[in-house]
């Protein structure tokens, strides 16, 4: 997602756009699966030297879009519903819609577990919502010796009202796992594991009020930034997280139903 080079950027309207038209534009993309109300499609060659853009849509009946959108930014509340997830927390804000934040997760033994450093953003529209974010450098965050640090190359989600208590999500992901797994196993994983994925986020919803409603109900930083205590981080401080720059973990020769992703890698 970085227009090039190291420069770090926040996302603006045309990003934001760009983004919108790739979840909703076929053209160009394969249907992997389809089933119980959830598809998948990816974009390049399974077989590719390269990691796929894969994408995946749900309709959530029941679940209003702005709920879906708490779900996603509520870091208190991933815990309860993200069984992949070892730790997850924001590291500090860049502006009112964007900040930077880690998130890891568990692989299945042999694998080392992988983690992020992201610059995330995020744009109400309406009724419909976008979160989207790519991978950054932090000087305080580097990679560390019992992580493969992973790089999110474009993630993000699109959410769509459906009427007052239904919406249709998407999520759009390019991630480079790192490590030495062939990018054509990641690829041919990533199909498979989306559809749980979106099947998690989406009970998630249905569950969230109640859970909501006894966990500082009135607290939602992303809605209200006002509540937002986290320390600022300026754009200088940071640079793009290239993939190439990282150091290579061997770990072939994994058997392939031994190999997971991350349920939900935003």
């Amino acid at each position: 997602m970085s227009r090039g080079g190291d420069m770090v950027y926040i996302p603006d309207d045309s990003d934001f756009s760009s983004f919108r038209d790739q979840c909703e534009n076929l053209e160009g993309w394969h249907c992997r699966y389809n089933k119980g109300g959830v598809t998948v499609w990816s974009q390049g060659q399974e077989e590719s030297c390269t990691v796929q853009k894969i994408k995946t849509r749900i309709s959530c009946k029941d679940v209003p879009a702005e709920t879906l959108y708490d779900v996603l930014h509520d870091t208190h509340y991933r815990k309860k519903w993200d069984s992949n997830m070892i730790e997850t927390y924001d590291i500090g804000r860049l502006t009112v819609n964007a900040d930077v934040g880690y998130y890891s997760w568990k692989c299945p033994s042999p694998l080392k577990n992988r983690d992020f450093v992201t610059l995330r953003s995020w744009l109400p529209l309406g009724n419909d919502y976008i979160i989207i974010n790519y991978s950054v450098k932090h000087p305080k965050y580097p990679p560390r010796k019992d992580f493969v640090r992973a790089v999110s190359l474009q993630t993000g989600y699109l959410i769509k009202a459906n009427g007052t208590s239904a919406c249709v999500l998407y999520y759009l992901t390019q991630v480079d796992p790192r490590g030495s797994l062939p990018k054509w196993v990641v690829n041919r994983v990533s199909q498979f594991v989306a559809p749980k994925a979106m099947k998690k986020i989406y009970k998630a919803g249905l569950k969230y009020p109640e859970w909501k409603h006894k966990h500082d109900p009135q607290y939602k930083p992303w809605v209200y930034p006002e509540q937002n205590t986290l320390p600022s981080v300026s754009l200088d401080e940071l640079s793009v997280q290239h993939a190439d720059s990282l150091e290579n973990i061997d770990e072939t020769g994994l058997p392939e139903d031994h190999l997971n992703m991350s349920d939900h890698e935003a």
